[in-house]
């Protein structure tokens, strides 16, 4: 069976309105504490017996966020970790919208944040996933010859010219209103 869900503008003016306190937030919480918030509620929805496919589905989607979030290396850019941070803590709130606990529907609100997200971030998820080919690549080929210095201008050079690629594809979304305006 198949769910389709079409928010329409008001409906996402509720999900603005929440990042929007989400965001406060962020200038008062610390980023390890919400990391570690957004762990600990994934450990808990991938340990709920039966687990709903349509949470399972976006599990590493929300992985991959993390992972972008906390690698050292990419330097993921403020205004898009800010943003990232505020879909977590609305995302570790065990009472927004839909309360948590509320077997089968109670992520379904979580779902949503994440979903509309992961589409606002489509071109740093897009990039960061070409950096770390990169940098996979990279290490593999100078595995027994790698000069860290070199490595590191490589690596420097390359999360570059992928960060202005987003930023180039994001003006270009906002030009043409691709964008779902979440923020």
């Amino acid at each position: 069976m198949k769910f389709s869900i079409e928010l329409s503008n008001r409906d996402l003016r509720f999900f603005r309105d929440a990042l929007k306190k989400s965001r406060d937030a962020v200038g008062h919480a610390d980023e390890s504490e919400i990391i570690e918030a957004v762990g600990d509620v994934l450990n808990e929805i991938k340990n709920e017996k039966p687990l709903p496919d349509f949470v399972a589905k976006r599990i590493p989607q929300l992985e991959s966020l993390i992972r972008m979030l906390q690698d050292d290396e990419w330097q993921l850019p403020k205004e898009a970790r800010e943003r990232l941070l505020a879909a977590f803590i609305y995302f570790a709130d065990p009472e927004d919208l839909v309360p948590d606990h509320i077997p089968i529907i109670g992520y379904i609100d979580d779902i949503i944040m994440i979903e509309l997200v992961v589409r606002e971030l489509q071109h740093a998820r897009e990039a960061y996933d070409d950096f770390c080919d990169f940098r996979e690549n990279y290490n593999l080929s100078s595995k027994d010859k790698q000069d860290k210095v070199i490595r590191r201008d490589r690596i420097d050079k390359k999360r570059q010219q992928l960060h202005q690629r987003m930023k180039r594809r994001l003006m270009k979304d906002r030009r043409a209103k691709k964008s779902t305006a979440l923020w």
